[in-house]
């Protein structure tokens, strides 16, 4: 198995490190309430998921 033979620099290191980042989330606008939510799943807001009601909201 290979094994390094020279130990790499911390800059070389953090080169690699980045492009390893976080990336915000897509957000869709919910066609009822207008309300942005992730996209395929049940809207937060008014609880309506392509145009049915899902789940009881309270206000």
């Amino acid at each position: 198995m290979a094994n390094p033979r020279h130990r790499h620099t911390p800059s070389r290191r953090d080169k690699r490190r980045a492009n390893w980042k976080a990336t915000a989330p897509n957000l869709a606008l919910c066609p009822e309430c207008k309300e942005p939510k992730l996209p395929h799943r049940v809207c937060p807001n008014c609880g309506t998921y392509k145009g049915r009601k899902i789940l009881e909201v309270e206000e």
